[in-house]
Protein backbone atom coordinates (compact mmCIF):
# COMPACT_ATOMS: atom_id res chain seq x y z
CA UNK A 1 0.00 0.00 0.00
CA UNK A 2 1.84 3.53 -0.75
CA UNK A 3 2.03 6.38 1.63
CA UNK A 4 -1.28 8.46 -0.19
CA UNK A 5 -3.58 5.80 0.45
CA UNK A 6 -2.29 5.26 4.05
CA UNK A 7 -2.61 9.28 4.17
CA UNK A 8 -6.51 9.32 3.28
CA UNK A 9 -6.74 6.73 5.93
CA UNK A 10 -4.97 8.51 8.69
CA UNK A 11 -6.79 12.56 7.34
CA UNK A 12 -10.34 10.88 7.48
CA UNK A 13 -9.30 9.62 11.04
CA UNK A 14 -8.51 12.59 12.26
CA UNK A 15 -11.19 14.40 11.22
CA UNK A 16 -13.16 11.60 12.32
CA UNK A 17 -15.62 11.17 9.81
CA UNK A 18 -17.25 8.31 8.54
CA UNK A 19 -15.65 7.25 4.52
CA UNK A 20 -19.57 8.65 3.48
CA UNK A 21 -18.97 11.64 5.21
CA UNK A 22 -15.52 12.79 3.92
CA UNK A 23 -16.92 11.73 0.52
CA UNK A 24 -19.40 14.22 0.68
CA UNK A 25 -16.44 16.82 2.06
CA UNK A 26 -14.96 16.29 -1.35
CA UNK A 27 -17.23 15.73 -3.37
CA UNK A 28 -16.83 12.16 -3.66
CA UNK A 29 -18.13 8.92 -4.33
CA UNK A 30 -18.11 6.28 -0.72
CA UNK A 31 -17.01 3.82 -3.08
CA UNK A 32 -13.47 5.46 -4.16
CA UNK A 33 -12.75 6.67 -0.89
CA UNK A 34 -12.61 2.70 -0.11
CA UNK A 35 -10.74 1.94 -2.88
CA UNK A 36 -8.17 4.52 -1.90
CA UNK A 37 -7.74 3.06 1.23
CA UNK A 38 -7.80 0.26 0.71
CA UNK A 39 -5.22 0.40 -1.75
CA UNK A 40 -7.26 -1.02 -4.60
CA UNK A 41 -6.31 1.94 -6.62
CA UNK A 42 -4.78 5.38 -6.54
CA UNK A 43 -6.31 8.93 -6.86
CA UNK A 44 -5.64 10.90 -10.01
CA UNK A 45 -3.96 14.10 -10.53
CA UNK A 46 -7.39 15.65 -10.49
CA UNK A 47 -8.65 14.10 -6.98
CA UNK A 48 -4.89 14.84 -5.55
CA UNK A 49 -5.56 18.35 -5.97
CA UNK A 50 -9.48 18.03 -4.26
CA UNK A 51 -7.43 16.76 -1.23
CA UNK A 52 -4.93 19.20 -1.38
CA UNK A 53 -7.07 21.84 -1.23
CA UNK A 54 -9.22 20.18 1.25
CA UNK A 55 -6.93 19.31 4.47
CA UNK A 56 -4.06 22.48 2.90
CA UNK A 57 -1.09 20.28 2.55
CA UNK A 58 0.42 20.28 -0.50
CA UNK A 59 0.28 17.38 -2.78
CA UNK A 60 4.21 16.34 -2.60
CA UNK A 61 3.26 16.29 1.00
CA UNK A 62 0.35 13.81 0.73
CA UNK A 63 1.83 11.33 -1.64
CA UNK A 64 5.98 10.90 -0.02
CA UNK A 65 5.53 11.09 3.46
CA UNK A 66 3.45 8.77 5.78
CA UNK A 67 1.72 11.55 8.09
CA UNK A 68 1.33 9.05 10.73
CA UNK A 69 4.56 9.58 12.09
CA UNK A 70 3.76 13.40 12.70
CA UNK A 71 1.75 15.37 14.72
CA UNK A 72 -0.55 18.46 14.12
CA UNK A 73 2.65 20.86 15.81
CA UNK A 74 4.71 19.19 12.85
CA UNK A 75 3.42 21.65 10.68
CA UNK A 76 4.31 25.20 9.60
CA UNK A 77 2.67 28.10 7.54
CA UNK A 78 3.88 29.10 4.53
CA UNK A 79 1.66 31.10 2.33
CA UNK A 80 -1.60 29.68 2.62
CA UNK A 81 0.28 26.23 2.90
CA UNK A 82 0.80 24.32 5.47
CA UNK A 83 3.83 22.23 5.13
CA UNK A 84 5.12 19.66 7.42
CA UNK A 85 8.02 20.68 10.15
CA UNK A 86 9.03 17.52 11.68
CA UNK A 87 10.68 18.00 15.12
CA UNK A 88 11.69 15.07 17.58
CA UNK A 89 10.63 15.40 21.42
CA UNK A 90 12.00 13.64 24.67
CA UNK A 91 9.29 11.37 26.60
CA UNK A 92 8.94 14.79 28.63
CA UNK A 93 7.68 16.84 25.75
CA UNK A 94 11.01 18.33 25.29
CA UNK A 95 12.50 19.24 22.00
CA UNK A 96 15.35 17.49 21.42
CA UNK A 97 18.25 18.81 19.04
CA UNK A 98 18.15 16.88 15.75
CA UNK A 99 22.60 16.65 14.44
CA UNK A 100 22.92 16.55 10.56
CA UNK A 101 26.21 14.38 10.07
CA UNK A 102 28.94 16.09 7.76
CA UNK A 103 28.25 12.97 5.75
CA UNK A 104 24.67 12.94 5.43
CA UNK A 105 24.23 16.76 4.86
CA UNK A 106 24.36 16.55 0.97
CA UNK A 107 20.73 14.51 1.51
CA UNK A 108 19.19 16.86 4.06
CA UNK A 109 17.84 18.87 1.21
CA UNK A 110 15.73 15.91 0.14
CA UNK A 111 14.87 14.66 3.76
CA UNK A 112 14.28 18.10 5.83
CA UNK A 113 10.24 17.63 5.59
CA UNK A 114 10.43 13.86 5.60
CA UNK A 115 9.59 12.39 9.74
CA UNK A 116 11.38 9.09 8.60
CA UNK A 117 14.65 10.93 7.94
CA UNK A 118 14.61 13.30 10.97
CA UNK A 119 13.55 10.52 12.98
CA UNK A 120 16.47 8.47 12.23
CA UNK A 121 19.30 11.47 13.24
CA UNK A 122 20.72 11.54 16.03
CA UNK A 123 19.83 14.04 19.17
CA UNK A 124 21.52 15.91 22.32
CA UNK A 125 20.16 18.17 24.57
CA UNK A 126 21.62 21.40 25.50
CA UNK A 127 19.74 22.95 28.59
CA UNK A 128 21.44 26.86 28.22
CA UNK A 129 19.98 26.84 24.76
CA UNK A 130 17.00 29.38 24.26
CA UNK A 131 13.35 28.27 23.83
CA UNK A 132 12.50 27.11 20.19
CA UNK A 133 13.37 24.10 17.86
CA UNK A 134 17.21 24.03 17.43
CA UNK A 135 18.69 22.08 14.71
CA UNK A 136 22.87 21.07 14.87
CA UNK A 137 24.28 21.90 11.47
CA UNK A 138 27.78 20.85 9.93
CA UNK A 139 30.10 22.76 9.01
CA UNK A 140 32.24 23.01 5.10
CA UNK A 141 35.00 24.71 3.81
CA UNK A 142 36.68 27.81 4.54
CA UNK A 143 34.29 30.70 3.61
CA UNK A 144 33.00 31.62 7.51
CA UNK A 145 36.44 31.35 8.89
CA UNK A 146 37.41 31.48 12.39
CA UNK A 147 34.82 28.67 12.15
CA UNK A 148 36.44 25.68 10.89
CA UNK A 149 35.64 22.93 8.52
CA UNK A 150 33.99 20.18 10.64
CA UNK A 151 32.36 22.27 13.35
CA UNK A 152 28.91 22.14 13.78
CA UNK A 153 26.58 25.25 14.25
CA UNK A 154 23.60 24.83 16.38
CA UNK A 155 20.94 27.37 15.38
CA UNK A 156 17.16 27.90 15.84
CA UNK A 157 13.90 27.52 12.97
CA UNK A 158 13.40 30.88 12.07
CA UNK A 159 9.35 31.41 11.06
CA UNK A 160 9.05 34.35 10.11
CA UNK A 161 11.80 35.11 7.09
CA UNK A 162 10.95 39.45 8.32
CA UNK A 163 12.41 39.17 11.86
CA UNK A 164 16.06 38.26 10.62
CA UNK A 165 18.72 40.90 12.10
CA UNK A 166 20.80 42.52 9.06
CA UNK A 167 24.47 41.16 9.68
CA UNK A 168 23.42 37.89 12.07
CA UNK A 169 24.68 34.43 10.88
CA UNK A 170 21.80 32.05 9.69
CA UNK A 171 22.32 28.38 8.49
CA UNK A 172 19.65 28.39 4.94
CA UNK A 173 18.91 25.84 3.51
CA UNK A 174 18.05 26.60 -0.66
CA UNK A 175 16.36 24.78 -3.63
CA UNK A 176 19.56 25.23 -5.89
CA UNK A 177 22.61 24.87 -3.26
CA UNK A 178 21.62 22.78 -0.01
CA UNK A 179 22.78 23.94 3.02
CA UNK A 180 24.66 27.01 3.44
CA UNK A 181 25.99 28.73 6.49
CA UNK A 182 26.16 32.62 5.96
CA UNK A 183 25.84 36.17 7.34
CA UNK A 184 22.42 37.49 5.78
CA UNK A 185 20.99 40.88 4.92
CA UNK A 186 17.83 41.63 4.18
CA UNK A 187 16.57 43.08 0.56
CA UNK A 188 13.02 41.96 1.05
CA UNK A 189 11.81 45.24 -0.01
CA UNK A 190 14.31 46.30 -2.77
CA UNK A 191 13.89 42.75 -4.56
CA UNK A 192 12.48 40.34 -2.35
CA UNK A 193 15.48 38.17 -1.51
CA UNK A 194 18.37 37.89 0.94
CA UNK A 195 22.20 38.89 0.26
CA UNK A 196 24.17 35.75 1.79
CA UNK A 197 27.87 37.39 2.38
CA UNK A 198 30.68 34.98 3.42
CA UNK A 199 33.06 36.31 6.38
CA UNK A 200 35.88 34.71 4.18
CA UNK A 201 36.39 37.88 1.59
CA UNK A 202 38.00 35.44 -1.41
CA UNK A 203 34.17 34.48 -1.40
CA UNK A 204 32.02 36.85 -3.21
CA UNK A 205 28.41 37.20 -1.74
CA UNK A 206 25.53 36.39 -3.88
CA UNK A 207 21.65 36.82 -4.10
CA UNK A 208 18.63 33.98 -3.02
CA UNK A 209 15.26 34.92 -3.99
CA UNK A 210 13.01 34.35 -0.96
CA UNK A 211 10.82 31.53 -3.06
CA UNK A 212 13.99 29.83 -3.47
CA UNK A 213 14.69 29.48 0.56
CA UNK A 214 13.30 26.02 2.35
CA UNK A 215 14.41 26.83 5.82
CA UNK A 216 16.00 29.67 7.69
CA UNK A 217 17.68 28.98 11.16
CA UNK A 218 19.20 31.70 13.44
CA UNK A 219 22.77 30.71 15.07
CA UNK A 220 22.52 30.32 18.20
CA UNK A 221 26.05 28.45 19.30
CA UNK A 222 29.31 27.18 17.49
CA UNK A 223 30.13 23.60 18.88
CA UNK A 224 34.03 23.01 17.44
CA UNK A 225 35.87 20.00 16.68
CA UNK A 226 39.10 21.50 16.59
CA UNK A 227 41.29 23.78 19.04
CA UNK A 228 42.14 27.26 18.32
CA UNK A 229 45.55 28.30 18.28
CA UNK A 230 46.66 31.42 19.32
CA UNK A 231 46.73 33.00 15.90
CA UNK A 232 43.35 32.49 15.11
CA UNK A 233 41.76 33.52 17.76
CA UNK A 234 43.49 36.88 17.39
CA UNK A 235 42.69 36.70 13.81
CA UNK A 236 38.92 36.35 15.71
CA UNK A 237 39.11 39.17 17.20
CA UNK A 238 40.15 41.22 14.31
CA UNK A 239 37.55 39.96 12.08
CA UNK A 240 34.54 40.67 14.60
CA UNK A 241 35.87 44.02 15.32
CA UNK A 242 35.64 44.94 11.31
CA UNK A 243 32.02 43.43 11.06
CA UNK A 244 30.68 45.74 14.02
CA UNK A 245 32.44 48.52 12.54
CA UNK A 246 30.38 47.71 9.51
CA UNK A 247 27.49 47.30 10.74
CA UNK A 248 27.70 50.97 13.04
CA UNK A 249 28.65 52.11 9.17
CA UNK A 250 25.95 51.11 7.31
CA UNK A 251 23.58 52.02 10.70
CA UNK A 252 24.97 56.07 10.45
CA UNK A 253 24.11 55.76 6.72
CA UNK A 254 20.76 55.08 6.91
CA UNK A 255 20.50 58.57 9.29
Amino acid sequence: MKKININIRHLRGLKKLSQEQFADELGWTRSMVGSYEEGRSEPPIERLIELSNYINIPIDILVKNDLRLSKDTSFIEIGNKRVLFPVTVSETNEDLIEIVPTKASAGYLEGYDDPEYIEQLQKIKLPFLPTGTHRAFPIKGDSMLPVKDGSYVVAKFVDDITTLVNGKTYIVLTKNDGLVYKRLYNQLEKNNTLLLSSDNKNYDPYEVHVQDILELWEFSCCINTQEYDEKELKLSSVMKSFQDLKIELEAIKKL
